[in-house]
């Protein structure tokens, strides 16, 4: 399964959309949208998965840069989530000051 990363979108594109973009390439495991938790708005990108990963690099070279919605499309390959340490959350805390507060 190839993860891949589409952003630039615009904040009108929903999965169906993202999903029918893709499609032409070959098939479509899973097309999401991310959104905002409280507003349920688009954040502007989103992630497809394909099964097939010489469909996949097609649709990537042939998607990145592609205007759809009046916006060039970023599309590449997603890397997995990098580990930012600690619980999660941020806010700061845990950090080690490196002047006084004072």
């Amino acid at each position: 399964m190839t993860n891949i990363y589409v952003g630039n979108l615009s904040f009108r594109t929903e999965d169906a959309d993202l999903e029918a973009a893709f499609a032409p390439f070959g098939a479509v495991a899973k097309a999401t949208v991310v959104k905002e938790r409280e507003t349920g708005r688009s954040r502007g990108f989103g992630f497809v998965e394909m099964a097939n990963a010489d469909e996949a690099a097609r649709a990537i070279a042939t998607m990145n840069g592609k205007d759809v919605g009046g916006r060039a499309l970023q599309v590449n390959e997603a890397r997995p989530r990098e580990d930012r340490g600690g619980s999660g959350g941020g806010g700061g805390y845990g950090r080690e000051r490196r002047e006084p507060r004072w």
